[in-house]
C-alpha cells in the first residue's frame, strides 16, 4: 500500500496536481504518526490492514467536517473536504456491501458459537482483524446487535 501511495505521489507530481499531492503527503504523515505510536508495542510492525483502517478513520474525519461546513455556509470548504475524500478512497481497499457483510457477520458468529450479547466482542474482533478497513464497523455493530439479540 506504501509503494501505491508512493507511485501516486509521483504521478501527482509530474501533473502539477496541488491538491493530491497535499492530500497523499497528509496520508502519509499520517501513517507515519501510526507507526511511531506501535513503536511502543510488541511486534511493531505496521500493516496494510492498519492503514486501511487509518484510511477509513481519515475519510470519516473528512466526512464529519464538509457536514460542518455545509451546515456553517461555507461550501467552498466542504468542497475541499470532499476532494480529499475522493483522492483518499482511491488507496482503500473495495468496501463491502450490506449484504456481504451480514453474510459475513452470520459465518463469524457460527464460526466463533456466539449465542448471546455477550458473544459480540468476539464476533467484532474477528470481523475488524479480517476486514480492516472495508466496512463500516459502527454500522457491523448494529448488525451484529440485530443478529445475536
Amino acid at each position: 500500500m506504501r509503494e501505491k501511495l508512493m507511485d501516486a505521489l509521483k504521478a501527482a507530481m509530474k501533473a502539477k496536481e496541488s491538491a493530491k499531492i497535499s492530500t497523499i503527503r497528509m496520508v502519509q504523515a499520517a501513517i507515519k504518526d501510526l507507526e511511531i505510536a506501535n513503536r511502543t508495542k510488541p511486534n511493531a510492525e505496521t500493516t496494510d490492514g492498519d492503514i486501511a483502517s487509518l484510511l477509513s478513520k481519515l475519510v470519516k474525519q473528512r466526512e464529519e467536517s464538509a457536514k460542518i461546513y455545509d451546515e456553517g455556509g461555507r461550501p467552498e470548504l466542504a468542497a475541499k473536504e470532499r476532494e480529499e475524500i475522493a483522492i483518499i478512497s482511491e488507496f482503500m481497499p473495495k468496501q463491502l456491501s450490506e449484504a456481504e457483510v451480514i453474510e459475513i457477520i452470520k459465518g463469524i458468529i457460527t464460526e466463533v458459537g456466539a449465542e448471546s450479547m455477550k458473544d459480540m466482542g468476539k464476533v467484532m474482533s474477528v470481523l475488524k482483524e479480517r476486514y480492516p478497513g472495508q466496512l463500516d464497523f459502527g454500522k457491523a455493530s448494529g448488525q451484529i446487535k440485530s443478529l445475536l439479540g
